[in-house]
């Protein structure tokens, strides 16, 4: 059993698990069995997306334990993330209402805008243009998605809303306009990559930062043999010697001791319940030191289907040339 996991709260109030877990890129027939595993380990947190398209997976899972007793739907906390080709506001609900079904739950703990980028309405989740490369834009602006994502919470299908991906001028524009204000910005954050400054900004606002990828997604589709893997990096490896842990578990210390929520991944039954292991230790400040020197502006998630887009949100980045 792992460690009771400690509550992170929004500026609302509304209380969330500081560690959750990821669905991301779980493999289609082993998702259901890690939600039950999670949840058996002591998780009440789960991460999904419509985009992901394992969400009915998840949703079983959820379904068994509750059916078992183990659990009951108000003891989780459930996220899921509003899909780029729905951001019209007519299609935010519906999106929402699909979400739903496949989950087999009445209402969500929080929902995302999952990019500031919106494709082309449909079906299609990647409506891609005859290059293969790039996807077909639609020219609606996340500022008037947001009210629409307002409605949700006023019609009691969703507790609290949020964004995914934003940078910092795109929070703030969401912020200008919001009655209700983003709960979290939910960002690719790792010791290779910081977003320093976002995260600052972030916290300024009230705005809680949620940390995807906190190990560097070492199976991410698009790795390249050359890439490097931050679970192997030499610093890593001796905070994780020095402290009797894994890897895995220093990262995702890591992450919590920055004031994150973390969202690691995983479908081993042995490392979820390893990942939620982090809560007895502590990085003292030399560790976290030797942790930050590690930035090398390693984006793993650019979103480079999008680039182009006139809300990219990381693109004026890759153009000085970051990695």
């Amino acid at each position: 059993m792992a460690p009771k996991i400690p509550t992170v709260f929004f500026k609302n109030g509304s209380p969330i698990p500081a560690l959750g877990l990821g669905t991301w890129n779980s493999p289609p027939g082993q998702v259901t069995l890690a939600v039950k595993d999670a949840i058996d380990v002591g998780y009440r947190h789960i991460d999904c997306a419509h985009v992901y398209e394992n969400e009915h997976e998840v949703g079983a899972g959820i379904a068994a334990k509750v059916a078992q007793g183990n659990v009951k739907r108000e003891d989780l906390f459930i996220t899921s993330k509003l899909w780029n080709t729905y951001h019209r506001p007519d299609l935010v609900k519906g999106a929402l209402q699909a979400t739903l079904r496949n989950l087999n739950l009445k209402y969500l703990d929080l929902y995302l805008i999952h990019w500031p980028v919106a494709y082309r309405e449909g079906d299609e989740l990647f409506p891609l243009r005859p290059d293969g490369k790039r996807v077909h834009f639609s020219n609606v602006d996340y500022i008037d998605t947001w009210p629409a994502m307002e409605r949700l919470v006023e019609a009691g299908l969703v507790r609290n809303i949020g964004l995914s991906n934003f940078n910092v001028q795109q929070v703030q524009r969401v912020l200008d306009v919001a009655r209700i204000p983003p709960a979290t910005n939910q960002i690719e954050c790792h010791p290779y990559l910081h977003q320093a400054s976002l995260t600052e900004f972030c916290k300024r606002h009230d705005v809680t930062i949620t940390a995807y990828s906190p190990l560097g997604s070492p199976a991410r589709p698009w790795v390249k043999q050359d890439d490097p893997v931050l679970l192997e990096d030499a610093v890593v490896q001796r905070l994780a010697q020095k402290h009797s842990k894994t890897p895995a578990q220093i990262l995702i210390r890591y992450q919590h001791q920055l004031g994150h929520v973390v969202i690691p991944k995983s479908v081993s039954r042995q490392r979820i319940a390893s990942n939620a292991d982090v809560f007895g230790f502590e990085l003292d400040a030399p560790d976290l030191k030797q942790l930050a020197g590690l930035e090398r502006n390693g984006r793993i998630c650019p979103e480079s289907f999008s680039f182009g887009h006139p809300h990219h949100p990381f693109e004026a980045e890759f153009r000085k040339g970051r990695r």
